[in-house]
């Protein structure tokens, strides 16, 4: 079955995690994505375990792409992705604010070359404003945002999430925004610019619980405790669990997984108000239960009783999840022989019909010669591109 945005055709700029994953998010759903790469190469290519050139996030946020190595700083390799422009959907670029335009390629110009572009430019915190100069990386957008305020630890002092937040769910914004740009532009026949600020972003992503004292600006009733700060593991006997009990009849059901009724029956803890206001009383008794049984044990209780929980499980042991296996969540994309196969996560989203297997991430340059071929150049003129090292491959 091809994905839904079969024929859409997508130039990726960016690099390191937010851009490229937006762009794997919309190749995985049947998008044609060039990643154009200068001769460096994409930072993130010798970011952790790696054969050759291609690393595991690399290959996480950058499979079913075709690799073009491009001299931007070049005539030759800036005409090369002038004639790209004029016959592509979408345009998705990371770098810092104007760095695009001073090679050429600003909104204008790019608009002009094709007036059914999607513009899709990710900064850090905006395209001007007091920080707009400043280079950003995923831990700066979480002190910036908020994020690392809600990571408290007992001493009151905030941390970090330990992954990459802020850079992915930019990279889930940007995609949903390029796809809502496309179905309008079916309507109105015309693209446009889309700005995505991680900044932006996280904020949102980070408000619905985090914020919700600071939300009330008229007549603000009284603050509750902060929600992160009602959310921890609980020790059981092998490791740690996750539970959860906002409504009655969740609490009704752990109650029944650790065999303890009399604590639902107790009317100082009914409703979340009177959970959060009592919980000194009633913690340290499901803290107890919990700390007698297994893991085993008490999700078997949980699944029994349909209660709130999960295990805390080791990276290493995600991909064999009874829950993962079932849901055949981790799938093996094969890459050349130098490389092998390689474990990642399939297309989170199911659509009617299954989606083909992600291709494999490209090495540098890859297929900068079909690319260009299928932009009409022939072999005299690539050749001629690759000797001026405009194009590299």
């Amino acid at each position: 079955m091809a994905g839904p945005l079969d024929g859409i055709t997508i130039l990726d700029l960016s690099q390191i995690v937010s851009g490229p994953m937006a762009a794997t998010i919309l190749a995985d759903q049947g998008a044609r994505v060039i990643k154009v790469e200068s001769p460096g190469g994409d930072p993130v290519r010798s970011l952790g375990p790696k054969k050759g050139d291609l690393s595991s996030m690399f290959i996480a946020v950058n499979r079913g792409k075709q690799g073009l190595c491009l001299d931007l700083k070049s005539d030759a390799g800036r005409e090369v992705l002038t004639r790209l422009v004029a016959s592509a959907d979408v345009l998705i670029e990371n770098f810092r604010p104007g760095v695009l335009a001073k090679l050429g390629f600003s909104p204008d110009h790019l608009a002009a070359l094709n007036p059914n572009l999607i513009y899709c430019a990710i900064t850090g915190f905006g395209q001007d404003g007091p920080y707009s100069n400043i280079r950003v990386y995923d831990p700066v957008i979480q002190a910036v945002s908020g994020i690392a305020a809600t990571q408290i630890d007992r001493e009151g002092t905030p941390g970090l999430v330990r992954s990459l937040i802020a850079d992915k769910v930019t990279a889930l914004t940007a995609a949903q925004a390029i796809t809502s740009a496309l179905f309008r532009r079916t309507r109105t026949g015309r693209g446009e610019k889309i700005e995505v600020a991680m900044l932006d972003a996280a904020i949102a992503f980070n408000w619905p619980d985090s914020m919700y004292n600071d939300s009330f600006l008229d007549d603000a009733p009284a603050r509750w405790p902060e929600y992160g700060a009602q959310m921890r593991l609980w020790k059981a006997r092998d490791g740690q669990v996750a539970i959860g009990a906002l409504q009655d009849v969740e609490f009704a059901a752990l109650c029944r997984a650790l065999d303890r009724p009399d604590l639902a029956a107790d009317p100082r803890f009914a409703g979340t108000g009177g959970r959060i206001k009592h919980q000194k009383e009633w913690a340290p008794q499901v803290s107890a239960e919990i700390a007698a049984r297994t893991r085993a044990e008490l999700m078997a209780a949980f699944v029994r009783e349909g209660a709130v929980g999960g295990a805390v499980t080791a990276l290493s042991d995600v991909p064999n999840d009874p829950q993962v296996v079932h849901n055949a969540i981790c799938i093996e994309v094969p890459h050349d022989a130098a490389t092998g196969r390689v474990r990642g996560a399939r297309v989170p989203a199911r659509f009617s019909g299954d989606l083909p297997v992600p291709g494999p991430a490209p090495h540098l340059g890859q297929h900068s010669r079909d690319v260009l071929t299928r932009a009409g150049y022939d072999d005299a003129a690539i050749d001629a591109l690759i000797a001026l090292r405009a194009v590299r491959g």
